[in-house]
Order: C-alpha cells, then sequence, then structure tokens
C-alpha cells in the first residue's frame, strides 16, 4: 500500500473512482459535506484542511487491497505517447428559462435520460464540443455560459467535463436516431425524476437553482 504524503483533490478524487462512489455516497463514506466533494472536482489542486487529510488517510487505510490497486493505476497512469489519453466527454447543461434541456440516450438494453455530450478529441476544446454536440444531437444552438467542472463520471468511469450552456436558437429535436431514442426540454425543477439525484454532479445543481 502506497504513502500519501499529501492528498489534494484529485486525489481524493481517484480514491472516490477507486471506491466506485457518487459523490453523495463518498460524502456519506468520509463523513463530510457533498459540497467539500464537489470542490475537489472543481479544483483538483486544492489541498483538504488537516482534518480532512486524516478523514482521508483512514478511509484509503481502511480499503482493500482491489481498492489500493485502483488507486495506484488512477494515480500513477502508464506512460505512454500523447495520444493515450484518458478518455474525456464534454457535457452541455442547456438552460432556457426555467426548462433544461435533455436527451434519452440509448444503451444495452436501457434507455436513460442525460444530458447532451460527445468525445473530446485530443486538441479540441471541451467547451466547443459541448456546443457542437449539442447542435449534432438536439438541433439546439447554444454558448457555454461557464465551465461547472469534471470528475470520473460514476457510472462510465470517463473524465466528464461539465458546462452551463445559455440557450440561443432552435427547436429541440432528436438529430440522432441512431444514439437517442428522444430530446426534450424538462423543468429544473424536476430534473430528478429523470435522473438520479445521486448521479447528478452537485456543482449542476446548484448552478440550476441560481442560473436566470
Amino acid at each position: 500500500m502506497d504513502t500519501i504524503e499529501a492528498w489534494t483533490g484529485r486525489a481524493a478524487c481517484n480514491l472516490q473512482a477507486a471506491l466506485r462512489l457518487s459523490n453523495e455516497r463518498f460524502a456519506n463514506h468520509l463523513g463530510v459535506a457533498v459540497r467539500t466533494v464537489a470542490a475537489w472536482h472543481q479544483d483538483p489542486d486544492m489541498v483538504p484542511r488537516s482534518e480532512t487529510q486524516q478523514i482521508l488517510d483512514i478511509a484509503y487505510e481502511r480499503a482493500d487491497a482491489s481498492v489500493h490497486r485502483r488507486f495506484g493505476l488512477l494515480s500513477k497512469p502508464p506512460s505512454g505517447p500523447p495520444s493515450a489519453q484518458a478518455l474525456r466527454v464534454a457535457i452541455a447543461v442547456v438552460v432556457r428559462g426555467d426548462d433544461v434541456l435533455l436527451v434519452r440516450r440509448r444503451g444495452d438494453d436501457t434507455l436513460t435520460w442525460q444530458f447532451p455530450a460527445g468525445m473530446v478529441k485530443p486538441g479540441a476544446a471541451a467547451a466547443t464540443v459541448a456546443e457542437q454536440e449539442t447542435h449534432a444531437e438536439t438541433g439546439v444552438h447554444c454558448a457555454v455560459r461557464e465551465r461547472l467542472g469534471e470528475r470520473v463520471h460514476p457510472v462510465t468511469g470517463v473524465i466528464a467535463d461539465y458546462h452551463l450552456c445559455d440557450y440561443l436558437a432552435g427547436d429541440a429535436v432528436n438529430r440522432d436516431e441512431l444514439e437517442n431514442m428522444a430530446v426534450a426540454w424538462v423543468p429544473r425543477t424536476q430534473l430528478n425524476r429523470f435522473i438520479p439525484t445521486d448521479r447528478i454532479y452537485p456543482p449542476i445543481t446548484a448552478a440550476l437553482e441560481g442560473a436566470a
């Protein structure tokens, strides 16, 4: 088992990913606020306070060997050519008045509601991908207002890069019938009826509550 000299937001998020816990469950596991975990995702270089360092030490020490192995792989990715980067996805949280834009994604025998998203290729800007993929999937033109942060997605394991976007123009239609079953504007206050609360990145909830 490796010794952690000092925990950072990035290291804490790697432990969360190794434990395979959502933000809410990881916060409960540590006994800290969900907003604390969200802050680690937003600022990977931050250094938690000494008491939080001790909490993370204990959580790491009590984890089993499989968690330690996964944590080691996440913390020390193998060296390789620049093209061998982690899979990153840009996600657009598009707001129009009191509504937010969702797509109903086809999966393996499942249909799930998600925000529009697209893979970020090497050299591409995530914010641009978020805008372009939203239009490609739904016909909606949007503009990124602010970056909400990133995390290792608790379900897919990819690096999810979230962007709050303003609606500009266009009718919401399903333009990618291979990937999506439907496209819809849903009330922000009812978002958890479409996406389980523990899967919603906490900064999204905060942004939607404050978005004009």
